[in-house]
């Protein structure tokens, strides 16, 4: 991860530009990520994986551009474990993420229980229950499943939806929420 006193700016700078972002900013479809407009122009992700022991903590949006590098790295991170198939995460799914974490105003990472699946791991998954989709958005790299120990899956969910900018499904038996970049809708309980 970059040190952020060399690109001028501070830890209290970045949380003070966020918080007056929250303050005046609305989130909306067109311009989904206005949660992190204004942010002190940066977007960091962060995120473990318990099904391959790894972890990413990195600033993955620089002053409007996104770092190729970096979205690489997290297309790897987020790969279907199962295959080690890897393909293009959406850039909208990763914003919502990053967008619904400082919202919690948390410093754990993500647990990511699910990022892209391959065709074949998905239909396995089908197989296996009622609850997910033929045509999931994971298998387009457009959708997450994610925990967080210090937060439930009601506040995960409310601040994902708060960001008006996809679908957020509450799996509250099995303590998750899943989060894509497709039209905005909720389900689950």
């Amino acid at each position: 991860m970059a040190d952020t006193s060399k690109l001028g700016f501070t830890r209290r700078g970045l949380l003070g530009a966020f918080a007056a972002t929250v303050a005046v900013a609305a989130p909306t479809y067109s311009n989904a990520f206005g949660l992190l407009r204004g942010a002190g122009d940066i977007r960091r992700i962060r995120m473990y994986s318990g099904r391959t022991g790894e972890s990413i903590d990195t600033i993955y949006w620089i002053e409007g551009k996104y770092i190729p590098e970096v979205m690489a790295e997290i297309n790897h991170f987020m790969r279907d474990w199962r295959s080690n198939d890897v393909t293009n995460i959406d850039a909208r799914t990763i914003d919502i993420m990053a967008a619904a974490h400082r919202l919690m105003d948390v410093k754990e990472p993500y647990m990511m229980l699910s990022g892209y699946r391959s065709p074949r791991t998905n239909a396995m998954l089908r197989a296996q229950s009622s609850g997910v989709a033929q045509n999931s958005l994971h298998l387009k790299g457009q959708a997450a499943d994610l925990r967080l120990k210090s937060r439930s899956v009601s506040q995960m969910a409310k601040a994902a939806a708060a960001c008006a900018s996809g679908g957020v499904g509450r799996y509250s038996r099995s303590n998750f929420v899943h989060m894509d970049c497709g039209p905005v809708r909720s389900w689950g309980g």
